[in-house]
């Protein structure tokens, strides 16, 4: 797990990665640390953070600024924010945080957001691809579609790409029972990064446009129709 801890605060900074370091000694944990809000966002454009832990009143940069930023490079980010004033938890809500944790930190209440963040992150189905550069683990719920590209495939991510070799149709036969739609010979949907259905395109969450096979559309409306019954439950 990939954690930032971004606070003006250096005594505070340290304390808190000690609370995580004691309570998770025993788990694979990268926890970076930033002074300066501009410097994690650097950071998080090279490779995304599953959980950050964010001071609201910062000076350059003040938290809420920083976690509209971080949302919009991915949907996925655990963010909580760090404050003294439980006034500024509200704001929150903007930007889809997970909770805030009141200053000085308080070692149960960091467990109950790392457990919480651990247990997600257990039951959350993946995809194992090897490349050149080794294995790669990726998230279903990253993965916008997946496309046939010169006689390998390419899996679009919300955070970017990966290609391997292979063939779409291997993926189809994994992926459809997980909310994935064949749209095409040449790609494969995801049913929940579909935005907008237009004349025979379909648009998904980063703004690609993709084309639908003629034969294909009906069936896609099918498809999307009854995945959005079955997330409501």
């Amino acid at each position: 797990m990939r954690i930032a801890i971004c606070d003006d605060e250096r005594k505070f900074i340290v304390e808190f990665k000690n609370i995580i370091n004691k309570l998770y000694n025993s788990l694979d944990l990268v926890t970076d640390e930033f002074s300066d809000g501009n410097e994690l966002i650097k950071k998080f454009r090279e490779r995304n953070y599953d959980i950050v832990f964010l001071d609201i009143e910062m000076p350059a940069i003040d938290g809420l600024t920083l976690a509209r930023q971080l949302r919009e490079m991915s949907e996925n980010v655990y963010i909580v924010f760090l404050t003294g004033h439980i006034e500024y938890a509200v704001k929150g809500y903007e930007v889809n945080a997970l909770r805030y944790l009141t200053k000085p930190a308080d070692g149960s209440a960091v467990r109950e957001v790392m457990d919480h963040v651990i247990k997600k992150q257990g039951s959350e189905k993946a995809l194992w691809v090897r490349d050149s550069e080794g294995e790669h683990k990726i998230a279903l719920s990253d993965i916008l579609y997946i496309e046939a590209r010169n006689q390998k495939v390419v899996i679009n991510t919300s955070d970017g790409f990966i290609e391997v070799r292979g063939k779409v149709s291997d993926y189809e036969e994994k992926l459809s029972a997980e909310g994935f739609f064949r749209i095409h010979r040449g790609y494969l949907v995801s049913l929940a990064k579909v935005k907008s259905i237009s004349g025979s395109d379909i648009t998904v969450l980063n703004g690609d446009i993709l084309p639908v096979g003629r034969t294909k559309m009906k069936e896609l409306k099918s498809a999307l129709l009854a995945f959005v019954d079955t997330e409501a439950f």
